[in-house]
C-alpha cells in the first residue's frame, strides 16, 4: 500500500501531466467531485487520496483512447 506522501506525488505528477500535455481536459478537474467536499471539516485519508488518484488516471485514460 502507497503512503500518503507517495499519492500525493502521483496525483500532483498526474494532474501537471493534464494540464500540460491535455489542456482541455483542465477544465475537468475543477468539476471532479471529489475535489468538492460536502462537509465544513472534511477528512483527508489515504482512500479518499487513492480515489482521487484513480479518477483522474480514469479521465486521462478514457481520453487518450479516443
Amino acid at each position: 500500500m502507497k503512503t500518503e506522501i507517495e499519492i500525493e506525488e502521483a496525483i500532483l505528477k498526474i494532474t501537471m501531466k493534464i494540464k500540460t500535455e491535455y489542456p482541455e481536459l483542465s477544465k475537468y478537474l475543477e468539476e471532479m467531485p471529489v475535489t468538492v467536499p460536502d462537509t465544513k471539516n472534511p477528512e483527508i485519508n489515504i482512500k479518499i487520496l487513492q480515489d482521487y488518484y484513480n479518477s483522474l488516471e480514469s479521465l486521462l485514460k478514457k481520453y487518450t483512447l479516443k
